[in-house]
């Protein structure tokens, strides 16, 4: 089998994060946990990690761009990034669903949580008691749609036949409290994204031809972005 490299990126939230893979399989990785770097840091962290494998822009089939929903700015920065790529090498773009990168990530991460019957709900912060949200079996089959979602203490109950609910990712954690206890929905802390859970879904996309076309290619940002004016004080 010949070697498939793909370089992803992921810049959907705080997380600013750029991958290599092989076949489907990460072999290196930078996320930096900071707001506001990815305007900064991307390119940079490419970089770094073309220089780590020994591997230039020439030796890569594609480049897999995660396509929200998440930070609109993260998001124009990661698939702008991605494109200038595209265009200056010639290379096919990949798009990525963030929340079903998610999914895959936290199964792969967390194997002794994910079992049979259980549901995958990734969760992107908004405002306030606002998440971007999916939900997905372990095999990644989507059983709620992806939406912005206000989440109640009611929101999953239509669920509670269908098996244990993981709510997981940087819109989950503001949730423990409301949740503590539930015999149906469990929150899991500590998750982050990163453009290494994009590697299986990068390298099946490529399988399967699925490109997007870089001239037209948008991220899903969910919501049209409002710009906002500082309060008075």
């Amino acid at each position: 089998m010949s070697a498939n490299h793909i370089l992803q990126l992921e810049t959907a939230t705080q997380v600013c994060s750029a991958a290599l893979s092989v076949n489907g399989q990460t072999i290196a990785f930078r996320d930096i946990d900071e707001p506001n770097v990815h305007a900064s840091r991307l390119t940079l962290l490419v970089s770094e990690l073309l220089a780590e494998a020994g591997l230039s822009f020439a030796d890569l089939q594609a480049v897999a761009v995660s396509k929200g929903p998440g930070s609109y700015t993260g998001l124009r920065i990661g698939v702008s990034a991605a494109k200038g790529f595209c265009y200056a090498t010639d290379l096919p773009l990949i798009g990525i669903s963030t929340l079903t990168a998610m999914a895959s990530g936290f199964a792969e991460q967390h194997p002794g949580l994910v079992r049979p019957e259980t549901k995958l709900c990734p969760m992107i912060d908004a405002r306030r008691m606002e998440v971007y949200s999916a939900m997905y079996s372990p095999q990644l089959d989507i059983t709620q749609p992806t939406g912005a979602r206000i989440i109640d203490a009611s929101s999953f109950d239509p669920f509670e036949d269908a098996g244990e609910i993981l709510l997981f990712g940087s819109g989950a954690e503001k949730f423990e409290v409301l949740f503590a206890g539930h015999r149906h929905v469990t929150v899991s802390s500590g998750f982050k994204n990163s453009a290494s859970h994009m590697s299986a879904l990068a390298y099946a996309a490529w399988q399967a031809g699925d490109f997007v076309d870089v001239a037209y290619f948008e991220p899903d940002y969910l919501k049209d972005f409002v710009a906002t004016a500082p309060r008075q004080k």
